[in-house]
């Protein structure tokens, strides 16, 4: 089978595609050209929605530019006339902005202080109301150990001690052995 694939010449295929010429950055495209403004539109009209939409999306639209524009011209007017007023007073209002801004920032300051020192009053009560249910478990807990500790202390120092009079009752015979010889 391998010598079959080997055999057969290998195959190109060439794909042809047609290239618009350019025509400029003026040229109407093709498609407008021949249908016209026409073929931008549906074929069929436009649906009952669409139209609702049109309808009431252009007085609004409109409607909106109105208020921009005037908002636009409104500010230009008003700053054009008290832009002499601020020239005229910056020496007073330059300081009473810094004034009025410094009194803002430490009021908010005091505030973020006040603020975390409630927090952290009420993250240590939180605390102390958890705690508070298991401190009675904890002392039991702790009292057990207390007895269990006492117990095994005990009975090492009671063998401690047995063997303290064992060396010493062993220290003792050797002396009287010394005594002797």
């Amino acid at each position: 089978m391998a010598e079959v694939l080997r055999s057969q010449p290998p195959q190109v295929q060439i794909h042809t595609t047609t290239t618009q010429r350019y025509e400029g950055a003026g040229a109407i495209p093709q498609h407008l050209y021949e249908g016209g403004v026409k073929s931008l539109f549906p074929e069929r009209g436009f649906s009952a929605t669409q139209i609702i939409a049109i309808l009431a999306g252009v007085p609004i639209g409109g409607m909106l530019l109105f208020l921009a524009s005037a908002s636009l011209i409104v500010s230009l007017v008003g700053l054009a006339v008290v832009t002499p007023l601020f020239i005229l007073f910056s020496p007073v209002l330059v300081p009473a902005a810094i004034t009025i801004g410094l009194a803002v920032a430490g009021i908010l300051a005091s505030e973020a202080c006040g603020l975390m020192g409630l927090m952290s009053f009420s993250w240590v009560m939180n605390y102390i109301r958890q705690t508070q249910g298991t401190v009675p478990e904890q002392l039991d807990s702790a009292k057990r150990c207390m007895a269990d500790m006492a117990g095994y202390v005990g009975q090492k120092t009671k063998d401690v001690g047995q063997k303290t009079k064992d060396v010493g009752q062993d220290i003792q015979q050797k002396a009287h052995e010394a005594k002797r010889t």
